[in-house]
C-alpha cells in the first residue's frame, strides 16, 4: 500500500449501479465526515467499457462536491489499475475471470487491495487469478445501496490488515449498514441477507431489517417492485432459483389469501354478536 502522505486511489473496476452508488456515498462522505480511515481513497477513477456508461456515471457525480476528484475512464482498464492503489471490482461474475485474466491485469494488481462486490465469486476464485500479493475482501451489499440502505456484508482474506479492514468498513458504511462475517456465511448472505441458521438471532434479524427497510424506501420513492426484482435478477443467479422456488410454494397466492381473510375477519370486528 501506498504512503498515507501520498493521496491514495480507488479504482473502480466495472462502475455499474452499485459500483457509482458506492462512489457517491464515498464521495458524500469525503466531504462531510469528520472521522476519516487514514486509508480512505480520496481520488478515484471510473473504469468502464462504454461511452454511454461513462454519460451515467458523469451525470450521478456531477451534483458532488468531490466529483472532480473523479476520473472515468473507457477501455483502460489496466491503465487504471496500474494507477490505482486499491481496486473496487463491480462487473458482473460471469466477466470476472475474463476481466482479472488481461494482458498486463495481473502486474497491475501486485501488492493491492482487491474489494469484490461480485456475487457468488468465492475468495479463492478470485486469488487463483490474482498475484498472491493481492490482498482479496469479499463484499455482498445490495441494491438499496443507491438509497443509501444498503446490508453490506464484508469477508476480508487474512492477508488484509486491520487498518485495510476499517477502511473497507467505512467505505461501505456510506451506503448502509455493514456486517464482517466469514466467508462460509457468505453465500446465505447473499441469498437472505440474513435468516441463515448458521448466523446468530441478532445477527440475522438485523440483515433481514435492513434488507426489507432498503426495498420499502426504494418502492416508496416511486419504484416499481417488477423493476427493483429485475435489477437484482441476474440469468441463472440465486435471486431467480429462490424466487422459483417461491412460485412453486405458491407463496404469492398465500399471501393473497392471508390479506384477504384479514380483511374479510376485519370487516366483521365492529358487528354486534
Amino acid at each position: 500500500m501506498t504512503s498515507p502522505n501520498k493521496p491514495l486511489t480507488l479504482a473502480v473496476l466495472g462502475c455499474g449501479t452499485l459500483g457509482t452508488a458506492i462512489l457517491c456515498g464515498v464521495l458524500d462522505a469525503l466531504s462531510t465526515s469528520t472521522s476519516i480511515p487514514s486509508l480512505a481513497p480520496t481520488c478515484f477513477s471510473a473504469l468502464v467499457t462504454r461511452k454511454d456508461s461513462a454519460s451515467r456515471i458523469q451525470a450521478s457525480i456531477t451534483s458532488l462536491s468531490l466529483s472532480t476528484s473523479v476520473t472515468i475512464h473507457t477501455d483502460s482498464n489496466v491503465n487504471g489499475v496500474a494507477n490505482a492503489d486499491m481496486v473496487l471490482l463491480g462487473c458482473k461474475p460471469y466477466m470476472v475471470a475474463h476481466i482479472l485474466s488481461a494482458r498486463g491485469m495481473s502486474t497491475a494488481l501486485e501488492g493491492k487491495l482487491l474489494i469484490s462486490i461480485c456475487a457468488g465469486v468465492k475468495t479463492s476464485d478470485l486469488q487463483s487469478l490474482v498475484p498472491s500479493t493481492t490482498r482479496v475482501v469479499r463484499v455482498m451489499p445490495n441494491t438499496a445501496a443507491k438509497l443509501r440502505e444498503s446490508m453490506t456484508v464484508i469477508s476480508p482474506s487474512p492477508q488484509v490488515t486491520q487498518s485495510e479492514r476499517d477502511m473497507v468498513v467505512w467505505v461501505f458504511e456510506q451506503i448502509g449498514r455493514t456486517l464482517v462475517l466469514d466467508e462460509k456465511h457468505m453465500d446465505t448472505a447473499t441469498a437472505l441477507c440474513g435468516s441463515g441458521p448458521a448466523f446468530f438471532a441478532r445477527e440475522s434479524v438485523m440483515m433481514a431489517a435492513q434488507t426489507m427497510l432498503g426495498t420499502a424506501k426504494m418502492v416508496l420513492d416511486g419504484q416499481h417492485p417488477a423493476i427493483i426484482r429485475e435489477q437484482v435478477s441476474t440469468p441463472a443467479g440465486c435471486t431467480i432459483a429462490g424466487l422459483l422456488t417461491m412460485e412453486d410454494g405458491k407463496v404469492r397466492s398465500v399471501i393473497a389469501r392471508t390479506i384477504q381473510e384479514a380483511t374479510n375477519v376485519a370487516g366483521g370486528l365492529g358487528r354486534k354478536k
